[in-house]
């Protein structure tokens, strides 16, 4: 079976340096995480933060990620940007990031 193209093909410029991984926390001693509950720890960048996802077609995919591309912006700085405009449009006050 042969895997999907990435985005990450798309890069021009060589990553940058990333800094040595941490250790995985230790698994909870009893019960188990059930549906619905988030880890004690993650990373800084998703603490506090809620996941929303979507289906769109592969040209709307791939569209934004060029986009996204163009800009030097991330996927998710886009789509809060959207987000916020369509609070905006509909007379809600925009989050932010």
């Amino acid at each position: 079976m042969s895997r999907k193209p990435s985005f990450a093909n798309l890069r021009s410029v060589a990553p940058a340096a990333t800094p040595a991984p941490t250790p995985a926390p230790a698994p909870p001693a009893a019960g188990g995480a059930g549906e619905g509950s988030a880890p004690a720890t993650g990373p800084a960048s998703r603490q506090g933060r809620k996941q929303i996802a979507g289906f769109f077609s592969p040209e709307m995919s791939f569209a934004m990620h060029m986009l996204a591309r163009r800009q030097g912006r991330s996927l998710q700085a886009l789509m809060a940007e959207a987000f916020n405009d369509v609070l905006r449009k509909h007379g809600e006050s925009p989050i932010g990031d």
